[in-house]
């Protein structure tokens, strides 16, 4: 129904669009966050450059990748390098706090309102920062779960004891065989529970934040909804940012508001809704917070 003309609004630092968000903040009713890696990239969860360089300087002077991403998908001849390079990546992006406070100021800023998060982020910083479990959904799952790789079966399991042995013991990025973790079901190699292929694990917990999600979708279709897009690229564009821009477009109170660094656009259809606030997160949330 959307055109494929999208319109830029503003820069946060230099506009009205920040005070246009704060009224709808205060007025809205309940407040939807849909956010994606640019949150957390904000709250300096970065996966090249610097950060990089200090964690896995190592690997990457092995194996020659130069981020995090292309460092998870190497094809590592064994397990026990798959598995040195795997509890590195999983403790410093899901067991270590971000290196800013973001989360946290955004919670300030709507714990005492209706609010629901959906993300497609996996590593945990809403909870950590005080969210509700019950009003968070991670569709794409969770860096501190395994499951089985095949899998035989749709449990997950809490991986942080596992991470944080392999992270210790590894030396000359492997780790001991015996570390290995295995399904204790059918004995295959246990896998991250990531929507990677079709062999990701929709467990209990899963399919219950599902089923919160869907309920809090259809109780909030009208009203004062504020639907606050943090850092959604276009890499799964329907799982957030579409959903939203049709929500807004079928709900004439309803108020759509993105925040990204270099890509706060909507749609033509909904523009007399929308908020574009094109710049850091973390910024445009202390200039909320009045930091």
């Amino acid at each position: 129904m959307f055109s494929r003309t999208a319109t830029t609004k503003s820069i946060w630092n230099t506009s009205a669009e920040l005070k246009r968000l704060k009224e709808a903040l205060e007025r809205a009713d309940s407040v939807f966050i849909g956010a994606g890696a640019g949150l957390s990239t904000s709250a300096g969860f970065t996966y090249s450059g610097e950060r990089f360089e200090k964690y896995f300087g190592d690997f990457a002077a092995k194996y020659g990748f130069r981020d995090m991403y292309s460092g998870a998908f190497y094809p590592y001849k064994t397990l026990e390098e798959h598995w040195a390079y795997w509890s590195r990546y999983v403790y410093i992006n899901r067991y270590m706090a971000p290196p800013k406070p973001v989360y946290d100021q955004l919670y300030q800023l709507i714990k005492d309102r209706d609010y629901f998060v959906l993300t497609t982020n996996v590593d945990h910083c809403f909870q950590r920062a005080g969210f509700d479990k019950e009003r968070l959904f991670y569709t794409q799952g969770d860096y501190g779960l395994f499951q089985c790789s095949r899998p035989c079966h749709m449990d997950t399991y809490d991986n942080e004891e596992f991470i944080r042995r392999m992270l210790e013991k590894q030396r000359d990025m492997r780790i001991p065989t015996e570390l290995i973790s295995r399904c204790p079901k059918c004995g295959a190699p246990m896998a991250m529970n990531l929507r990677s292929d079709d062999t990701f694990v929709e467990d209990e917990g899963w399919l219950k934040a599902a089923e919160r999600y869907g309920n809090f979708v259809k109780s909030h279709r009208a009203g004062r909804v504020l639907l606050l897009e943090l850092g959604v690229g276009y890499n799964t564009p329907s799982i957030i940012k579409y959903p939203f821009w049709q929500m807004t477009a079928e709900n004439p109170q309803a108020l759509y508001a993105c925040v990204n660094m270099g890509q706060a656009v909507c749609p033509e259809e909904i523009a007399g809704q929308s908020i574009c606030i094109d710049g850091d997160i973390g910024g445009a949330v202390n200039e909320l917070l009045g930091v």
